[in-house]
């Protein structure tokens, strides 16, 4: 009965966050799809312009992850007061990181976007893109911690509600805006960025309403000073964590857009697939980082540290069947665009690739992204990942990129095995139990 009782919480919890994932994916699935029609360089410029707002969404969901631990184990202690100070406090922080980056993105887009590209002419058309996109991050920051905290008051369905509404707005949008439908003008790669930003828009009002609708209020404050000590240690080893996770992640764009606009444009149109699949997993990445927290919070560790394995599990068994379907169905996912041979035949090649070690992101997400932050020592998770990208995938990626020049496919192969090495660190932390912590009020 126990077991069926977590796997209902796990399921109660996971379904509605990967599908929601899966919605926000499915933006990046409509854009490539629709531009997709309009060339290599639309193509390669949308995802390229998507790095440096990935650099935003990973700093960002640092702050979310902080305000899901604070929130979960404070729930777990039933300390109403702390648990609203730690929303109101995060989403301030998210708020000041959401006004830089947009200050940026307007203002020197294509300065931005020509550090990925040596192809001027794409680089123009990315920046066009990101300046209109960067109006998105105020919106996102408090779609970022409300989120959090109703899936921490398992209302994880009501997020869900939200990002159906966006998606909705967003396909429709794209379709009217990209290709002139309806009467509206033809903007193409324009039209995709003002789909986006609307939609964003929307997302942004639906969740704040549900917020405003099922919050729960404290009837008093917090009452000793906020934890500044323990915040810190919680929030900047994470923000180190995701920023140069992240910087990696965009030296590995920098990697393929240098190996040439075919190489760029293939590794683009994965991006919706890889998308996909993670965030069907992502689920179970969020609901070990609020129920294992939960139990750290209310000082039941052993429970805390089987269910943890159990969600490992889950992930491995669900990671390898997404594997197979991803290697069997990729030659046929490719044919829905209209770009040239060679970059359908790079793109199936580089989805063989990714299914190998998809199970390896997957167990990684959940053991880095959930079980080891859930009792605030993230110290733990940024050294691991500071070794994966910087020890071992950037190296990898620039020696075989442009010392032995292997194609693409390979590069991207090369460079993933620091997954390997990830997974293996963070389960023999994992095993030590040293980072089941209990937060102070």
């Amino acid at each position: 009965m126990k077991n069926q009782s977590f796997f209902r919480s796990v399921c109660a919890l996971a379904v509605p966050v990967a599908l929601q994932s899966m919605l926000q994916a499915s933006f990046g699935v409509v854009d490539q799809v629709m531009i997709g029609q309009l060339g290599g360089v639309e193509v390669a410029a949308v995802g390229l312009a998507g790095k440096f707002t990935g650099i935003y969404n990973v700093v960002v969901s640092a702050v979310g992850a902080v305000a899901g631990i604070m929130i979960s184990q404070y729930m777990g202690q039933k300390n109403a007061a702390e648990t609203r100070r730690s929303m109101i406090f995060n989403l301030r922080v998210c708020l000041i990181l959401a006004a830089l980056f947009t200050f940026a993105g307007i203002a020197v887009p294509e300065k931005i976007m020509g550090l990925y590209l040596s192809d001027r002419a794409t680089a123009e058309v990315a920046g066009r893109y990101l300046a209109i996109v960067s109006g998105t991050f105020l919106p996102a920051a408090v779609v970022a911690i409300l989120s959090t905290h109703l899936r921490c008051m398992e209302k994880a369905s009501l997020p869900l509600y939200a990002g159906l509404a966006s998606a909705a707005v967003n396909t429709c949008l794209n379709w009217m805006l990209i290709f002139g439908k309806l009467g509206a003008p033809a903007l193409g790669v324009t039209g995709a960025a003002l789909a986006t930003l609307i939609s964003q828009l929307v997302y942004f009002a639906v969740i704040l309403v549900m917020y405003l609708k099922y919050r729960e209020r404290a009837e008093n404050t917090a009452a000793g000073p906020f934890a500044w000590k323990q915040y810190l240690s919680m929030l900047l080893p994470l923000l180190v964590s995701e920023f140069m996770w992240s910087l990696g992640e965009n030296v590995y764009a920098g990697i393929y857009g240098h190996l040439g606009t075919d190489a760029s444009a293939a590794m683009t149109l994965t991006n919706p697939v890889q998308s996909l699949a993670i965030g069907a997993l992502c689920g179970l990445s969020q609901a070990a980082a609020i129920l294992i927290g939960k139990r750290l919070g209310d000082g039941d560790r052993e429970v805390a540290y089987q269910e943890a394995k159990k969600l490992l599990l889950y992930g491995l068994a669900g990671s390898l069947l997404l594997s197979v379907v991803i290697f069997l169905v990729s030659p046929w996912y490719v044919r829905i665009f209209r770009v040239e041979t060679g970059i359908r035949e790079l793109t199936v090649r580089i989805l063989a690739a990714y299914a190998a070690v998809m199970p390896f992101k997957v167990l990684n997400m959940i053991i880095g992204s959930g079980i080891l932050r859930s009792g605030g020592k993230t110290t733990y998770v940024m050294g691991i990942d500071l070794a994966g990208t910087w020890l071992f995938g950037v190296p990898l990626g620039l020696l075989s990129a442009f010392v032995f020049h292997w194609p693409i496919p390979l590069v991207y192969l090369t460079l993933s095995l620091e997954e390997c090495i990830r997974f293996a660190v963070s389960l023999a932390v994992f095993k030590r139990r040293g980072w089941m912590n209990r937060l102070k009020a």
